[in-house]
């Protein structure tokens, strides 16, 4: 299950790379002027925030009156695969009004892969090793992310509807292999106990309230400040090799942040991947020379791929033994909150203004906090 589980995510992650690279493209020949892209995309941010909190919420439902939830998933994977395979299609053919209606559709389709695929890990992965599972599932997330920038070059000049009939037969086929999967697992060991301890509602508030800040510092540093960093030292051309740094990092960081002891707990590690990060944003900040500012980027990487681990880690802790999709799904939410935030900036102009920001550092700095003070509430309750 855990290589079936990076390859879903590594593919899912794909088409979202695709269809950002070819949305200009696609809104046009639907009579959409381009200036209107940037509202498509908070649309289906907007989706993202309820529906995969909704789709969380309705496979702990599935879960708990039939077992297993890996065939509804895929049924409704396939029904956002044919949505999405259809959208080149439908793009000059039938105009506006139906390309963004089937574009909200797959967006809503879509949230069967973010927090029902772990909801399935919880139910049926050894306690011992869902942390391992978290950071497989984020490894394949962090794959394509490292690929875009080579992506957008190589999909230059290639017809739409090649890469997304690839990117949808492949996901439509690893969501049925994981279907198929599930049939051979049964729930595992203790999951029909009560959880230790049900988390209350101040510390739901804190935990999603943590998340927004360092996906909005995450959002604000690798979409805004990033690119401008870079170019103090590289020309234009030259940019698209250093992007990737970050999700180097990243990768390299998950799968050994797997392996720390369980007894220090997903919000612990949480807290020190938000304290590694803000020493790692300053430093990309104040970096004097480009090997500095590369180091600071792999660091800075590698703290947002520990951090995310851990607040999946934590989130599925919390969510035990049958609200894993509930807690998810929020996780999913709030960091689609702080993607529609960075949208809602360059829609207003406001990222055009700036070269760089100092938001990055104050909202990890604060999320930082937030979660110090939440480790501090679970262990004084």
């Amino acid at each position: 299950m855990p290589a079936k589980l990076s390859a879903l995510q590594f593919s899912f992650a794909l088409t979202w790379i695709v269809y950002v690279i070819y949305l200009p493209a696609l809104a046009a020949q639907a009579g959409i002027d381009k200036g209107y892209v940037p509202w498509i995309l908070a649309m289906d941010q907007l989706i993202f925030i309820a529906c995969d909190w909704a789709a969380g919420v309705y496979a702990d439902r599935v879960g708990r009156l039939v077992g297993k939830i890996g065939g509804r998933m895929a049924l409704v994977t396939l029904a956002s695969c044919a949505a999405f395979i259809a959208m080149p299609w439908i793009a000059p053919a039938f105009g506006a009004v139906a390309f963004l209606a089937l574009t909200a559709l797959w967006s809503a389709s879509s949230s069967a892969l973010r927090a029902p695929p772990l909801a399935l890990v919880s139910r049926h992965a050894p306690t011992p090793k869902q942390p391992l599972y978290a950071g497989v599932y984020l490894l394949g997330f962090g794959l394509a992310a490292a690929m875009a920038p080579y992506l957008g070059l190589a999909l230059k000049g290639v017809d739409a509807r090649v890469p997304f009939a690839v990117a949808s037969v492949a996901l439509a086929v690893l969501a049925m292999l994981l279907a198929h999967a599930e049939r051979g697992y049964e729930a595992a060991p203790g999951k029909d106990q009560p959880a230790e301890r049900r988390s209350s509602l101040g510390d739901v508030v804190l935990f999603a309230l943590a998340v927004l800040l360092f996906g909005v510092g995450f959002q604000a540093h690798f979409s805004v400040n990033s690119a401008p960093g870079y170019l103090r030292f590289v020309t234009p051309q030259e940019l698209s090799q250093y992007m990737p740094i970050f999700w180097i990092g990243f990768n390299v960081a998950v799968i050994p942040a797997c392996m720390l002891p369980q007894r220090f707990g997903g919000l612990p590690v949480m807290a020190a991947g938000g304290f590694v990060g803000v020493v790692a944003l300053a430093a990309c900040a104040a970096a004097p020379t480009l090997p500095g500012l590369v180091i600071a980027q792999l660091l800075a990487g590698a703290a947002w791929g520990v951090t995310l681990w851990a607040a999946f880690t934590a989130a599925m802790e919390a969510g035990r033994p049958d609200r894993t999709g509930l807690a998810t799904g929020l996780l999913f939410s709030m960091l689609a909150n702080a993607a529609l935030m960075r949208l809602a900036a360059v829609v207003s102009g406001l990222t055009a203004q700036m070269s760089s920001t100092p938001i990055p550092l104050f909202a990890w700095g604060a999320a930082t906090l937030v979660t110090v003070m939440l480790v501090m509430r679970r262990r004084g309750g």
